[in-house]
C-alpha cells in the first residue's frame, strides 16, 4: 500500500509504499485485548482502602437484649449491616499489575501498528522538527491532515522538546517517540501521525529482532564437546576398574 507523505504545511510532497504484513503477517486480537489489559491494569495506583468492623469507632456492646423486644437480634453497632459500621469485606490496597513475556508485547506492538496501517489511520510527514515551541503550527498540521477533531498520537523518530512543547497544550494529542511505542499507545488514538524517520526505524527494529541469534550455531559444538568428555570419563572409569 502508498501512503501520501506530507510536509508541516500540510502539502503532499511523495508517497510511502509499505506492506502492513511486512510487520505483522496476522492480528491477533486476543493477544492485543491482552496486552491493553496489562497496561492498564499496571496504570491503576491500588491505594483505595475502607475500614472494617474492627476499625470504625463505636462500642462493641449488645444493641439490646437477643429476646423479647420484637426485633431481629443484633450484636453491636459497629456491624457492617448497619449504617455507620464497618465494610464486611473491607477494601485494602493491593497492586494490580502483572507481566507479560516481552516477545509477546513486542508481537503486540507490531500487530497494532499494522492494523492501524490497514485501516487507514496513520498519516505521514516528511519532518517535525521546529525551530521553538509553537504551538499553532501543530495544530494548523492536524487540521490540514483531517485529524484536528480527533485524538492523535504523534510519533517523530527520537524526543523533540520543541515538538512536545507544541503538542502538550492541544486537547486529544499526545506525543511519544518510535520508541516508547506499544500496543497501548498505538490503540488509544483515532489517529496517528508519524515521520518517514519513525516508521523507518520501526521497520528496521522489526527485521533486526526478526534475524536468526548467532549464538545458537554455537550450541551444537557444545553439546559434541560435552559428548566427548563423558566418553573420555567412561573409557577411564573402564581402564581403573580393569574392565
Amino acid at each position: 500500500m502508498n501512503l501520501a507523505v506530507y510536509n508541516l504545511s500540510g502539502k503532499q510532497v511523495g508517497s510511502y509504499e509499505i506492506d502492513p504484513a511486512e510487520l505483522a503477517p496476522s492480528v491477533n486480537k486476543q493477544l492485543l485485548h491482552d496486552a491493553v489489559v496489562m497496561y492498564q491494569a499496571n496504570l491503576r495506583q491500588g491505594t483505595q482502602r475502607t475500614k472494617s468492623r474492627g476499625e470504625v469507632a463505636g462500642s462493641t456492646k449488645k444493641l439490646y437484649r437477643q429476646k423479647g423486644t420484637g426485633n431481629a437480634r443484633a450484636g453491636g453497632r459497629r456491624s457492617g449491616t448497619r449504617r455507620g459500621g464497618g465494610h464486611i469485606f473491607a477494601k485494602r490496597p493491593r497492586d494490580f499489575g502483572f507481566r507479560m513475556p516481552r516477545k509477546a508485547l513486542q508481537a503486540a506492538t507490531r500487530m497494532a501498528l499494522a492494523a492501524r496501517l490497514a485501516d487507514d489511520e496513520v498519516r505521514l510527514v516528511d519532518s517535525l522538527s521546529l525551530d521553538a515551541p509553537k504551538t499553532s503550527s501543530v495544530f494548523k498540521l492536524l487540521g490540514a491532515l483531517g485529524v484536528a477533531d480527533r485524538t492523535v498520537l504523534v510519533a517523530p523518530e527520537k524526543h523533540d522538546d520543541n515538538l512536545w512543547k507544541s503538542a502538550r497544550n492541544i486537547e486529544g494529542v499526545s506525543v511519544a517517540p518510535v520508541g516508547d511505542l506499544n500496543a497501548w499507545t498505538i490503540l488509544r488514538p483515532r489517529k496517528i501521525v508519524m515521520t518517514t524517520a519513525a516508521i523507518d526505524a520501526f521497520r528496521a527494529s522489526v527485521k533486526a529482532r526478526a534475524k536468526p541469534d548467532s549464538a545458537e550455531g554455537a550450541v551444537p559444538a557444545v553439546k559434541v564437546a560435552s559428548k566427548r568428555v563423558a566418553k573420555k570419563a567412561t573409557a577411564t572409569r573402564k581402564t581403573t576398574r580393569g574392565e
